[in-house]
Parts: C-alpha cells; structure tokens; sequence
C-alpha cells in the first residue's frame, strides 16, 4: 500500500537535497555515505523517494494549503472547516475566519501571522529542484513524465491557490540560490502565472499514469485527479475573468468543461448509491475508510499515534453551526425553492424545516428525532444551543451531522477520521456550471452531471425548459438558470471548501457582509431552550426574530469592500525584505 503516512526519511532526503543543493562545496564532494544531487538521480525509486518528499510536504496544510486534509488542533487548517470564511458556517467566537469573512481583516505584519498566507515558497523550490534533476535519471521518457507531471501538478496547482487569493504574485520555474537576482523580483502579473499554470497542469494530465496500482489506496496523485484539479482551477479563472471583467474568460471555461468532460466520460469513478436516497450521500462519506470507493478519487489516511486529528470533536461539537441561509437554500421535494413550494411549512417549529425537503438537509444537519439513531448524544434532547448546560450545543440551532460517524470518538488529538480530498461529484458539477457559463449547456449536459446527483437522493431532474424563478435571487443579475446550478453546488459541496471561493470568484462578496442568523428564535423557542445565551434580530424579509450569532461582538457589522476584499493583503514583512513587492489595492 501507498501510504499517505509518508516515511520520515523521505521528508529528510527532500530538505537535504533542496537545503544543500546551492551549496558548492557539498556539490563538489562525493562521499560515498552522503546523498548529492551528483550521486542520487538515477533510477525510478529516486524520483518516487524525492515527490514523496513533496506529498510529506503538503501535510503542512498552512505552507501548501493544497491536498489539504485535516490538521492537529488549528480548525484553520482542515479541508473541511473552509466554510468558516463563508456563509455556510457560524463558528464559535471570534477568529481569523471570522475576520476575513466580516471584513475586518487587518494586513499582517509577517506571514507567519497570516494562516494560508504568503507563504510556503520552499515547496515551490523543492519542485523546482526535482524537475531540473529529473533528466537525469536513466529511465525510458514515459517513465520519467509521471514523475514530472505529478510535479507539475503540485506548481500548478499552488500557484493557483496563491493567485486565488492575492492576484499578481512571484513566479519561478527554477530553483534559485541565496544571491539569485530574481529573489528580488516583483509580482509576475496574473494573467501570466495562470498561462504558466495551465502549461503545468495540461503537463500533469499529459504525463500521469490513469492509475498507480494502489487500489484505490491513499497514495499518488493520478491522471484524472489531475483534470479535477484541471477543472477546478480553470472554473475559477473562468469565473472569476467574466464577473471581474479580466480577458478571455471563455478560454478557461471551455478548460474547465473538456477537462471534466473527459473525466467524466472516460475516468473509472462514479456516484456512490445503493438506491437509498435517505442515507447514500451521507454513508459513503460517514466512512472510516474509503478504499476502493468508486467516488472516492483522493483520500488521506490517519492513525492514532502517528497522524491525527480533531475533526470528530470539532465539527460536531464546538465549530458552532450551520446558517439559516444555508439550510433555506435546500430545495422542497418538488423541485422548487421555499419561496415558491406549497409543501414548505416554515419554521414555526424546528421539525417543520425538514419535512418535505432534499434529503441532503437531513444527511447533513441533525433533525432531533435522529439523534438516538445517530448517537450523536443519546443523553440528551436537540438541538442544544449556546449557552445550555451538558451536551454539544450549536451556535445556531442548526448542528452539522454530515461526516459523524460515532464509531470514531471525539478525543483530543486522537482523531483518525479520514479526510475526503476529492471526489467525482465534485466533476459533476464543475462540468455543468461551465456549460452553463458559456451558453452552450444542453439537457443532455445536465442528465450527466446534475441530474445524476439528484437521482441519488431522489430528486426532481432539472429541466432546462422549467427552470424556476426564486424570487429571492431575483437580483442576483445571472440567469435562473446559473442560480439553480450555484445552490446545487452549494448543497452538494457543503463543508468540503468550496463556499468561499464559490463566492468570490462569482463577485457575490456582499453575501459575507449578510448577519450571520440562525434558528427562529420566538417566546416559544426562549422557553424550550432554557439557559440560551444568545442575541437575536428581526429578520426584514420576514419580519420574524432568529438567532443573530455575532451581535454584540466585534464583527457585528460585517462589510465587505468590493475594490479591496477579493484580494487579501502581502505581509509588511515580505514587502519589507523585496521593496519590488507592492501591496494589493486598498490595503
């Protein structure tokens, strides 16, 4: 097996190679007992050692906030709490998600300061190093391009991440040495990182092998990997050009559809369904081991002792909870929103909101009733709210149930639950949205990507010809049509990461200066939970109060500024070290 759990010894032999390799003197020796670039790269083995070092390298998911799974202690850190710098989340008290999320974020005096910053450089270095040695090694060219894509993928795939979040940024394709001029060269222009970017990933998908023979282990990156992360980059730029107004969005969109296309049609993965629609979407992702899912196309692997984390303590017992705007976004089980369905019977009482809805709400947020089946805490009745004594109380009302799996305890640092990195529906839906984005989406387009995802929990398809209009998107400025696929999106990818990206590469940041509400919160619900601490607001719209998590503290007001906050802001420091770097706009 391709473990995940990487040899320690790989980690060093990438950190001697890269941290000596602009030493002369250590170049020009040949010990027999010490590695040199002179003396390593020879055979298969050698690059396989080396970008495991690359792989030890992305668990760090603060430096290469890529293959991000799940980190020890810092929620920051885990693939699965991103939703915490969108409207998705309300966590509990007042972090740096919480900041960035409300507008408040301040510019960082180093990088160090600034979780999933600026930062991480010696990874793009340890690439560069590899693929300047990787011609070295005595193997046939099909041989040595798996390697070399599987390289290219992670630069291409980092730098996307980086420009994601500050536009311009310095880019190098070779390994530089402490007195290298371009160490003080300025911000390569966007639109030039992301051309060299999609040259890297057009690389990946050229050189990677369809399969590693891992078995669907947690083990090496593959091809189709590769044009999900293709799709996935190329949807973004795509996006983010059009409603930006950069050049050529089209260009990228039509990357992004081929890319998922072909994996659709051709890659070894699928849905996973039994045919039950109450539990399929949940199950499979509830699993403790995902080997040989066949939607399942990345995974990582952890085991007490060695690699661990805190996710089952965290995510259903202290990150807060999900919002009213998330959960009002599910669809009612006749295919139209709340706004428009006459099975929607409102939320006068909590058990109302489930009833007659996708069934992904109840797969993803705990209806009381469940909670005995579940054993998410049988001692007690829910939902709890912040505030309650004993039990997992929720900042809204709404508690996140998608992942439980009460098998694998909530102890402290003693996590093993396995991180879902990526999956084939995520394909499904980032082939859609780019169809639909250049004008060219079909019902059969849809019957292969969205439709399928509706099958599996027993939803009405969507119709190109009956698309409805929910009044409450009627300003949005896009189509019913790219409104219906975005809440698909939502729904789907819910505490997988994608929320905050979604919004800003759509330019839909005034939806984070939105209050952050949560359950209706009327005299009934003040005596039902007893000892409730929290704040509440009239909701405009309807004129009812609910839970408004962060009144009263420091991110009450959240704003959001659109000439400044797609960006985020360059360190002092950095600008400090290399006055070529200039700061981003507004900051």
């Amino acid at each position: 097996m391709k473990k995940h759990i990487l040899k320690l010894s790989s980690l060093i032999l990438t950190l001697l190679l890269v941290n000596t390799g602009c030493e002369k003197d250590f170049l020009e020796r040949y010990p027999l007992d010490e590695i040199s670039n002179e003396t390593f790269w020879n055979t298969e083995a050698d690059m396989a050692v080396y970008n495991n070092g690359l792989y030890a390298m992305t668990i760090n998911n603060d430096n290469v906030p890529i293959l991000q799974g799940h980190s020890t202690g810092n929620n920051i850190q885990s693939i699965w709490f991103q939703d915490n710098f969108s409207d998705n989340f309300a966590p509990v008290g007042v972090g740096y998600m919480q900041l960035v999320r409300s507008g408040l974020q301040v510019v960082p005096t180093t990088a160090s300061s600034q979780t999933f910053g600026y930062k991480g450089w010696d990874f793009i270095r340890a690439i560069n190093v590899g693929l300047e040695n990787y011609p070295k090694t005595k193997v046939t060219d099909a041989i040595r391009n798996k390697y070399i894509g599987e390289a290219r993928l992670f630069r291409g795939w980092f730098y996307a991440e980086k420009v994601s979040k500050f536009g311009d940024v310095p880019y190098l394709d070779k390994p530089l040495n402490i007195d290298s001029p371009e160490l003080y060269s300025g911000r390569t222009p966007r639109l030039e990182v992301m051309d060299k970017v999609l040259e890297d990933l057009n690389a990946a998908v050229a050189g990677l092998p369809a399969s590693w023979g891992d078995g669907g282990n947690p083990g090496r990156l593959n091809r189709w990997a590769a044009l999900l992360i293709k799709s996935r980059v190329c949807l973004f730029e795509g996006t983010f050009r059009k409603y930006h107004g950069l050049p050529n969005p089209e260009k990228w969109l039509t990357e992004a559809a081929t890319a998922s296309k072909e994996l659709i049609d051709k890659g070894p993965y699928s849905l996973h369904t039994t045919g039950n629609p109450n539990a399929d979407y949940s199950n499979f992702q509830r699993l403790a081991d995902f080997t040989g899912n066949k939607e399942v196309m990345y995974w990582k692997k952890y085991a007490s002792g060695i690699l661990f984390n805190n996710v089952e303590r965290t995510v259903h017992r202290t990150i807060g909870g999900a919002t009213k705007s998330f959960v009002e976004d599910y669809l009612c089980k006749d295919g139209l929103p709340i706004s428009l369905s006459p099975l929607y019977k409102g939320d006068k009482v909590l058990e109302d909101v489930f009833a007659n809805r996708d069934p992904r709400l109840r797969q993803t947020i705990l209806l009381p009733e469940d909670n005995a089946t579940l054993v998410f805490d049988v001692n007690r009745t829910y939902p709890r709210i912040t505030g309650m004594a004993g039990g997992n109380t929720s900042t809204t009302g709404y508690h996140i149930i998608k992942y439980f799996n009460p098998n694998i305890g909530p102890g402290f640092n003693t996590g093993i639950t396995p991180a879902l990195v990526m999956r084939f529906g995520e394909a499904l839906l980032n082939y859609a949205e780019a169809q639909a984005e250049l004008g060219k989406i079909t019902q059969t387009d849809l019957d292969i990507s969205i439709n399928k995802l509706r099958t599996r929990v027993g939803m009405p398809h969507m119709k190109l010809d009956a698309i409805p209009v929910d009044p409450r998107y009627a300003n949005e400025g896009i189509s019913p049509l790219l409104v219906e696929i975005r809440r698909e999106r939502r729904i789907e990818l819910f505490g997988e990461g994608f929320r905050y990206n979604d919004l800003k590469r759509w330019k839909q940041g005034k939806k984070l200066a939105q209050p952050t509400l949560g359950i209706l919160f009327d005299a009934a619900a003040k005596a039902k939970y007893v000892g409730a601490k929290i704040e509440t607001s009239i909701d405009p719209a309807s004129g009812k109060t609910y839970i408004d998590v962060y009144k009263g503290t420091d991110i009450a007001n959240p704003v959001f500024d659109e000439s400044k906050h797609y960006y985020w802001p360059i360190p002092l420091g950095s600008i400090a070290q290399n006055p070529n770097i200039k700061q981003n706009p507004g900051w």
